[in-house]
C-alpha cells in the first residue's frame, strides 16, 4: 500500500486534490452570481438560489449511483469520465438563455460532478495505509475548500469583467478541461481494487444506514453543511442590497473567508491524532456556534469575522466526519463515503429552503438563529457518537483482557 510522504503518495494525493478542486470550482461558481441571475432572469432570491441548490441535489443523487458503478468498474475510469462530462456541460450552460434550461443543465452537471467525490475517499482507503489516509483526506478536503474559493472568487470577478454570468461558466469550464488532461497521467491506477458483485449493494447500503457508528455522522455532516453553505447565500443577498451594494466581483471575494477552512482541513490530521475524533468534532461545532454571533451585527467587518470563524470550524468538522467514515468501514468503502456525501449535499440542497423563513422574518440575525438550532442537534449527535465509541472501546478492551 502507499505509505505516507512517499513519491507515489504525493503524486496520488495531489492528483486527487486537483481533481477535487475542479469539481468544486464548477459546482460553486454560481453562488456569487445568484443576485445577478435573479436580476437577469427576473426571479426571486429563493428561485435564483436553485441554480446552486439543483446542482448540489444532482450531486447528491449521483453519489450513490457512481459509487455503485465504481465498485464494479473501478475508481479511476469513473472519476475521470464523470469529470469530463461535467466540464462539457459547464460550457453548454454558458450558452443557455432560458432559466429552466439552466436549472436542468446544472442538475445534470451536479450529477456528473458526483463521480469524483463518490470514489476518491474509497480509492484512498484502498490504496493508502491508515496513517497516510488521515493526512490525505485532510489535504483532499483542503483542496475542496480551495476549489470552492476559486469557483466563487473567479466566478464573481469574471462576471464583472466580462459583463455577465455566462462568461464565468465558459472560462472556468474551458480552463478546467485543460487541467483535466494531465490528471489522466498523474493519478495512479488502482492496485488493490476488488470489484463488488451487483447483488451486494442493497445489503451493504442497509448495513451502513443501520450502523450506529455511521448514521449519526451522516446526519452531522448533512446538517452542518445545510446551514454553513446557505448562510453565504443570504449574506450575499444582504450585502448586494442597499446600503452596501456589493458588486459581483466583491461578492466573489467574500468567499476568501474559506481560506481558514483550508487551514483547518490541513491541520485536521494533527488535531484528530492529538485530541481524538469526537472531541475535535464537538469543539468545531462549538466554535461555529460562537462564530455565528457575528451575524447579529449589520457591520461588514463583523460579518466577515463570523464567516472566517465559521469556515475554520465547519471544515474541521467535515474533516473529522470524513475521517470517521474512512476509519469505520472495511468493505464497500465507496458506498459508505458516498452515503455520507449524499446526506452532506442533500443538506446543501435543503438549506436554502430551511433558512429562507428565518431570513424573511429577521434578516441575518434570523439566519443565525436557524443555524444555532441545527448546531444544537449536531452537537447532541456528536455526544451520542462519543458515548458509543467509548462503549465499543471498553467492550473491546474487556474482551482482550479476558
Amino acid at each position: 500500500m502507499i505509505e505516507l510522504k512517499t513519491a507515489l503518495w504525493w503524486r496520488a494525493t495531489l492528483a486527487l486534490g486537483l481533481g477535487s478542486m475542479l469539481v468544486f470550482i464548477n459546482l460553486y461558481i454560481a453562488q456569487p452570481l445568484l443576485p445577478l441571475l435573479a436580476q437577469d432572469f427576473e426571479v426571486s432570491a429563493l428561485s435564483a438560489s436553485w441554480v446552486l441548490s439543483v446542482s448540489t441535489l444532482g450531486l447528491a443523487v449521483g453519489l450513490l449511483f457512481w459509487a455503485r458503478v465504481a465498485d464494479q468498474l473501478g475508481r479511476k475510469p469513473v472519476m475521470m469520465g464523470c469529470l469530463l462530462a461535467a466540464l462539457l456541460l459547464g460550457i453548454l450552460i454558458s450558452q443557455l438563455s432560458n432559466f429552466y434550461g439552466v436549472l436542468l443543465a446544472r442538475g445534470l452537471q451536479g450529477f456528473f460532478l458526483a463521480g469524483l467525490p463518490a470514489t476518491a475517499v474509497a480509492y484512498m482507503g484502498e490504496e493508502f495505509t491508515p496513517k497516510a489516509l488521515v493526512t490525505s483526506i485532510g489535504i483532499y478536503i483542503a483542496a475542496n475548500s480551495l476549489g470552492g474559493i476559486g469557483g466563487r472568487v473567479l466566478g464573481g470577478l469574471l462576471a464583472e469583467w466580462g459583463g455577465g454570468w455566462q462568461i464565468s461558466f465558459m472560462v472556468l469550464a474551458a480552463v478546467s478541461l485543460l487541467l483535466w488532461l494531465p490528471l489522466l497521467k498523474w493519478l495512479p491506477a488502482s492496485r488493490y481494487f476488488v470489484p463488488t458483485s451487483k447483488g451486494q449493494g442493497g445489503a451493504a447500503l442497509l448495513s451502513h444506514i443501520n450502523n450506529p457508528l455511521l448514521w449519526p455522522i451522516y446526519l452531522v455532516g448533512g446538517l452542518n453543511f445545510m446551514v454553513f453553505l446557505n448562510q453565504y447565500t443570504y449574506v450575499a443577498f444582504y450585502l448586494s442590497a442597499p446600503p452596501i451594494h456589493m458588486a459581483p466581483a466583491a461578492l466573489g471575494l467574500l468567499f476568501l473567508t474559506y481560506l481558514t477552512g483550508t487551514v483547518a482541513s490541513g491541520a485536521s490530521g494533527w488535531l484528530i491524532n492529538r485530541f481524538g475524533l469526537c472531541q475535535t468534532l464537538l469543539a468545531a461545532i462549538a466554535i461555529m456556534a460562537i462564530g455565528n454571533l457575528g451575524l447579529l451585527s449589520s457591520r461588514l467587518p463583523v460579518i466577515l469575522l463570523a464567516l472566517f470563524i465559521d469556515s475554520f470550524a465547519f471544515f474541521l468538522a467535515h474533516a473529522c466526519a470524513s475521517s470517521w467514515v474512512g476509519r469505520s468501514v472495511q468493505q464497500h468503502r465507496a458506498l459508505a463515503s458516498s452515503l455520507y456525501l449524499v446526506f452532506y449535499y442533500l443538506g446543501a440542497s435543503l438549506g436554502g429552503l430551511y433558512l429562507y423563513p428565518f431570513w424573511e422574518r429577521a434578516g441575518l440575525p434570523g439566519v443565525a438563529l436557524g443555524m444555532w438550532l441545527v448546531l444544537l442537534m449536531t452537537a447532541a449527535l456528536s455526544v451520542r457518537l462519543l458515548r458509543k465509541e467509548r462503549a465499543r472501546v471498553t467492550t473491546k478492551s474487556e474482551q482482550l483482557s479476558s
